[in-house]
């Protein structure tokens, strides 16, 4: 979910769950999607509202994390709530990160060739554990096919980038980043290392690429996103200079009958 529109308030607090279309066909039933924005958006009784009046098979809501009384509420709706975890949001003024010594080895550049992103993707992602492993409906396999899928439209649209290394022979991409542009905002989608890579540093210089991107183009801020238990990426973030700015819940609340039974 991108940042903007879990910040944007409404110009009239209302709340409209909007199917997913993407999503419903990846896991093979009825999704929606109902956002809360941070500022200014709606109480509880439109929410409820909202959930009560939608007949898809899951309704995957995500508020404002201080809104702790809601999830009690949610249990009275007549669905199953699944708790499918936080989303951390942090944020770096663009001039402010801490970059690491540059090396020679290392160099990044766009990358728009999808094969390659979703290539990649496939490798970093392989295992992350995101929301959609709260929900025995959802497909594992299916939501890591969705990633992928992210990754090769945003090469073909222009806004994926590639960190390579350089060694014997032809240099090798050893992390990807996707990013969306909004104003003075760029928001990190999807990040991270390779698996034969990680764990030597390299994951800074990934960082270091989008600030100097989002250098280039004007922007005044970065902001990225994961899922609160993902507390290692976290460390990295805010060693490179990164603060964390907001949190929001996520729960999958599905229609009566559909979980299987323990």
């Amino acid at each position: 979910m991108a940042w903007r529109h879990l910040m944007a308030a409404p110009t009239v607090p209302a709340a409209v769950a909007e199917a997913s279309a993407r999503e419903s066909a990846r896991f093979g039933c009825s999704i929606e999607r109902l956002t809360v924005p941070a500022e200014g958006g709606p109480a509880f009784p439109p929410v409820r509202e909202a959930v009560l009046a939608s007949a898809a098979d899951v309704v995957i809501l995500r508020y404002p994390a201080e809104r702790v009384d809601w999830f009690a509420k949610l249990l009275t709706l007549g669905r199953t709530a699944v708790l499918a975890d936080s989303l951390v949001y942090w944020r770096l003024p663009v001039g402010r990160g801490r970059a690491a010594r540059s090396r020679a080895d290392l160099r990044w550049s766009p990358l728009g060739d999808p094969a390659v992103a979703e290539s990649l993707v496939l490798d970093i992602f392989a295992g992350y554990a995101g929301h959609y492993l709260a929900n025995p409906l959802f497909d594992p396999a299916a939501a890591t096919a969705g990633y992928a899928e992210w990754a090769r439209g945003s090469a073909a649209e222009g806004v994926c980038l590639a960190l390579y290394q350089t060694g014997e022979g032809e240099p090798r991409a050893v992390g990807l980043a996707t990013v969306e542009d909004d104003g003075p905002c760029t928001e990190i989608l999807l990040a991270g290392i390779v698996s034969a890579a990680q764990g030597r540093g390299l994951y800074a210089y990934l960082l270091a690429a989008v600030e100097e991107r989002a250098r280039a183009r004007g922007a005044g801020e970065i902001v990225i996103s994961t899922q609160g238990h993902h507390t290692r990426v976290q460390r990295a973030w805010s060693r490179y200079g990164f603060e964390p700015v907001r949190t929001f819940l996520t729960v999958h609340l599905v229609r009566p009958g559909l979980l299987p039974q323990a």
